[in-house]
């Protein structure tokens, strides 16, 4: 056993099954939702109470059965009664069918609104709780959790109360018809008690064992089967075999003891239910001859005797899942209760038609012009802004280029009455950075006074060592996560101000990390606008130029793929990510390692491409091979959060700083030499 870790018997903690840590919350929120099916559950009680009615019935019937009946020889009168038992146990039956089938519309109806709340509720969160929970934890909400909270509904719940029911309807029953013989009954209960409070505390503590040693193991294999080069170059095959053995061998005994304690129980319980059989019957028969007992209460009787163990075992299999159910179920309602993404801008992207004169009017058909729709009371917290900061970022301008702000400038004068109707100022995609501080957390400041300016076409390049901010910065573009403080605009409107899917929408991204859907390879490139034809996304895959390798695959456009894009290579889908960010035809366009995964002689292929998609557009872009930035307007060189140098690539190379490190490989020399 690992050190630390106390077994069954010798002072550790034996984990039982898991538990809500707020039950009442819990049951009151499953409540809520079961609540939309009131009239079903009522019926289910309903049945529940005649089922539990007809078997604790039909037992007692058998009483007058053997007194009236079967002792005098009246046969007419036994075959009344005999179907008037066969009508009881018929509707007992039909009860337990009806809330069974019942049971399972409601279950299924209550997941599957569970379910869908809780995918809803995923898009509307922020990307800093994707950050705080791994994939598998959140998978598992969709999997294990919903699944506990099915069965419990499927089965335990109703399992639970009708045990309960015919349990505490046959002692009441027992105690009528002999009150000498039910204290043997609760003799015999409390060892059955005592039995599974025992035995299952064991149980519990050896199948929490075999679950943590089946995840440690199926981890292990998982690692193993990814490795397999690795263990084969490093000729490790023996090792891997020796440590398999041993999360093989840890399995074997924490599966051995479950199942051990686990068939343990209900030869035991069946023991002690036979024995307190027996030892009634015994009793029973002496008290009958001595005239204490007559025989139809005795047979009654030895027919409770019989099903009166049979709740408690219900139970006692039962409740773990219904801890289990309850405390997935608390998990799904904790995501659910997490905050949305904050979205409070007013300001939305509208198409617009630009006139002879220059004005702009909103349409509704596709003319490949954009511009913001902004309301007159962002409109006057522009023209505030303007005026307390009487400056145009005259400091960036000398350091990169000369900014022009005629265009927003003169929008804004054109508004110089207030209004209630808003003001249309076109998408250029003027995007800028002021003293803008960030940290993911409290404790940590990713980025430091940060101010930048892009104007519409420019391209920006970010370059620095894996940690410095670069990612971060793009993501703060798109409000992937809200600053600390200072201000970034989108063609003059603060970014807080715009609606986020609307912000979002105006933007073309292609990350590192590729991910593609399950469906055609249209339908892939597709993503980025939906309303694109065929001819578009062709057009788009040339531009990429992935329509080369796509007209050889199996069905060209129609090819089907599945499981990430699995058949294709790293660069293929990187082809096919920055064709779809080419038909989104965006106004700013993010590249995050965008040709990382590209060989040099593809990068050559598609640098055209490459440059016709981001003619006209304001570019950042995010890359290690500096090759790919050098025809860039600004390169911002970034070190722990920070913009420590900035230019262009001519320029930066004649200051023979950190860019110029980077460029000729002199950094990764130095590192070399301070590792070695």
């Amino acid at each position: 056993m690992p050190q630390g870790q106390a077994g069954p018997g010798k002072g550790g903690k034996k984990p039982g099954p898991p538990k809500p840590k707020n039950m009442k919350k819990t049951l009151k929120t499953l409540m809520s939702y079961l609540g939309k099916y009131k009239l079903q559950l009522i019926i289910v009680m309903v049945l529940i109470v005649v089922n539990s009615i007809a078997m604790v019935a039909g037992s007692y019937f058998l009483k007058p059965l053997v007194n009236n009946y079967i002792l005098p020889g009246d046969f007419s009168g036994l075959a009344k009664m005999l179907a008037v038992l066969g009508t009881i146990f018929g509707l007992g039956a039909l009860a337990s069918y009806g809330y069974a089938r019942l049971m399972v519309h409601v279950a299924q109806n209550t997941i599957s609104n569970i379910r869908t709340d809780l995918f809803n509720k995923m898009q509307e969160l922020p990307i800093k709780y994707f950050d705080r929970n791994t994939h598998g934890d959140l998978m598992s909400l969709y999997t294990n959790d919903i699944d506990n909270i099915g069965e419990a509904l499927n089965n335990s719940f109703t399992n639970i109360l009708a045990s309960g029911l015919t349990f505490i309807g046959t002692i009441s029953m027992m105690v009528v018809l002999s009150p000498v013989l039910i204290i043997i009954t609760v003799t015999f209960l409390a060892l059955m008690i005592f039995v599974i409070s025992k035995v299952g505390a064991k149980s519990k503590y050896y199948f929490g064992m075999q679950q943590k040693n089946i995840g440690a193991l199926n981890g292990y294999v998982e690692e193993m089967i990814e490795g397999q080069k690795v263990i084969k170059v490093f000729c490790h095959e023996e090792e891997a075999i020796e440590d398999f053995k041993k999360h093989n061998e840890e399995l074997r005994k924490a599966s051995t003891g479950a199942q051990t304690f686990g068939g343990y129980m209900m030869p035991m319980l069946g023991n002690l239910s036979h024995m307190n059989y027996a030892v009634t019957c015994c009793v029973g028969g002496l008290m009958t001859i001595a005239g204490a007992f007559d025989l139809g209460s005795l047979v009654s009787y030895l027919q409770y005797t019989k099903q009166v163990s049979n709740p408690i075992a219900q139970v006692s299999q039962q409740v773990n899942m219904i801890l289990a159910a309850l405390a997935g179920a608390e998990r799904i309602f904790t995501a659910l209760d997490e905050e949305v993404e904050v979205d409070d801008g007013e300001v939305t992207l509208t198409r617009v038609e630009v006139k002879e004169d220059g004005r702009l009017v909103e349409t509704d058909k596709y003319t490949g012009h954009w511009a913001w729709k902004v309301p007159a009371s962002v409109v006057a917290k522009m023209r505030n802004t303007a005026e307390a900061e009487d400056t145009s970022m005259s400091e960036m301008a000398a350091t990169t280029a000369t900014l022009n702000d005629s265009k927003i400038e003169s929008q804004l004068e054109s508004a110089t009455e207030l209004s209630d109707e808003p003001i249309l100022r076109e998408l250029t995609g003027d995007v800028r950075f002021k003293n803008v501080v960030f940290g993911y957390n409290e404790e940590k400041t990713v980025l430091k006074d940060i101010s930048l300016f892009a104007k519409p076409g420019q391209k920006i390049a970010f370059v620095g060592s894996t940690g410095a901010g670069k990612t971060t910065i793009t993501n703060l573009i798109n409000r992937f996560y809200e600053i600390n403080s200072g201000t970034i605009t989108y063609d003059g409107i603060d970014i807080k101000d715009i609606k986020k899917d609307d912000l979002r929408r105006s933007l073309g991204i292609v990350l590192q990390d590729t991910h593609l859907f399950t469906g055609t390879i249209a339908d892939n490139i597709r993503y980025g606008n939906l309303n694109a034809t065929d001819e578009e996304v062709k057009a788009a895959a040339k531009l990429a130029n992935a329509h080369t390798f796509i007209k050889h695959l199996p069905h060209g456009y129609d090819t089907v793929i599945t499981g990430d894009g699995e058949g294709l290579s790293q660069g293929q889908r990187q082809l096919l990510a920055i064709a779809r960010a080419a038909i989104a035809n965006p106004p700013v366009l993010i590249m995050d390692e965008a040709t990382s995964s590209i060989d040099t002689r593809t990068e050559k292929l598609i640098a055209e491409g490459m440059d016709k998609l981001m003619e006209g557009r304001t570019v950042f872009v995010i890359a290690h091979r500096l090759s790919t930035i050098k025809n860039s307007h600004a390169i911002m060189v970034l070190e722990q959060g920070e913009i420590i140098e900035r230019g262009n690539h001519d320029s930066l190379l004649e200051e023979k700083g950190r860019y110029y490190q980077l460029y000729t490989g002199k950094a990764e020399l130095d590192a070399e030499e301070v590792t070695a």
